[in-house]
């Protein structure tokens, strides 16, 4: 049997993943990090505490249904994107961690960035292995990146170069911050949608854009006025969600006019947001990771390994 094993400590959740390469099943074990009710994510401090109370437990228990001692290869995230200088304190739980299996189980840890993982995560669960070979738009839409990237695959990785991004806000921190104005608990995502979608009201949006990139920070000024105004909940939601869809069709339609028509990923947590998810796959055939795959996890990591394993 073939077991690829893939961790990943984002700031937001504890990820294990094992892909079996016999049978293609990929499994999955994640612990979103603790956050107290009102505030907006953890300190890096708190974070790489929380990280090594949870993932001790989650190799435990994934560990009951896997033997890790006959895994071929080991991938771990080390870094936020794939670039010099890239660095968060809380990935240096799971590389630390690889890093002691590796020493015991014999085999060298695969490095790779969160971003790599976001976008493999979205290939694997999609079946479009076939874009690993091939130039394609990956966006990588979450609380602590709103990125468009033009990515180069090659058999194990993807060389990526910045195409557009946020001037401000990142879209997972503008659904999180309108979300706690409306009461809600962090990571508010899930029941942003859930009150979008009992909406049935239309909006007109005009999403502000540089360029390509893009600009959030008015949204929540937006969203603060609405419920100044004595708007819905529903209301509210809906808008701040059709807010984010309308800069992503902005910055996907100036895209493709500027590098051809290419295939588009989406992948990162705010995609898995069925409403925008559902918009952008009528109008550009986009491809999403499954919504088990859209949140951090450690199953693009694993997959990345097999892939990396496969090519030495």
């Amino acid at each position: 049997m073939s077991l690829f094993l893939g961790i990943d400590t984002s700031n937001y959740t504890t990820s294990v993943a094992v892909y079996n390469s016999e049978n293609g099943e990929m499994l999955q074990r994640k612990q979103l990090l603790p956050v107290k009710q009102g505030q907006l994510g953890l300190r890096q401090s708190d974070a790489v505490f929380h990280h090594t109370q949870q993932l001790h437990t989650l190799v435990e228990d994934i560990a009951k249904e896997v033997d890790l001692s006959g895994v071929s290869a080991l991938g771990v995230s080390t870094r936020p994107r794939p670039v010099d200088g890239s660095y968060m304190p809380c990935f240096t739980v799971g590389e630390n961690t690889a890093r002691i299996i590796s020493a015991v189980i014999k085999k060298p840890p695969l490095t790779f960035s969160h971003q790599e993982g976001h976008i493999a995560a979205a290939l694997f669960s999609a079946a479009r292995e076939d874009l690993f070979e091939k130039e394609f738009l990956a966006f990588h839409i979450s609380g602590g990146t709103t990125e468009a990237v033009l990515a180069k695959g090659s058999t194990s990785s993807f060389a990526v170069k910045e195409a557009a991004k946020t001037l401000d806000l990142n879209a997972g921190q503008a659904v999180d911050r309108v979300g706690l104005m409306l009461g809600l608990k962090f990571p508010c995502g899930p029941q942003l949608e859930q009150l979008a979608l009992n909406n049935t009201e239309k909006f007109k949006v005009r999403p502000t854009l540089k360029g390509a990139d893009c600009c959030l920070s008015g949204l929540e000024n937006q969203c603060k006025k609405m419920l100044d105004n004595g708007e819905s909940k529903e209301k509210i939601a809906a808008f701040c969600l059709a807010f984010i869809q309308a800069t992503l069709e902005k910055m996907t339609e100036k895209l493709l006019e500027q590098f051809g028509n290419l295939p588009v990923i989406f992948a990162g947590g705010v995609m898995s947001n069925s409403i925008i998810r559902n918009a952008l796959t009528e109008k550009f055939g986009a491809t999403f990771a499954k919504p088990e795959y859209s949140a951090d996890n450690a199953a693009g990591i694993a997959y990345l390994a097999y892939k990396k394993y496969t090519e030495i």
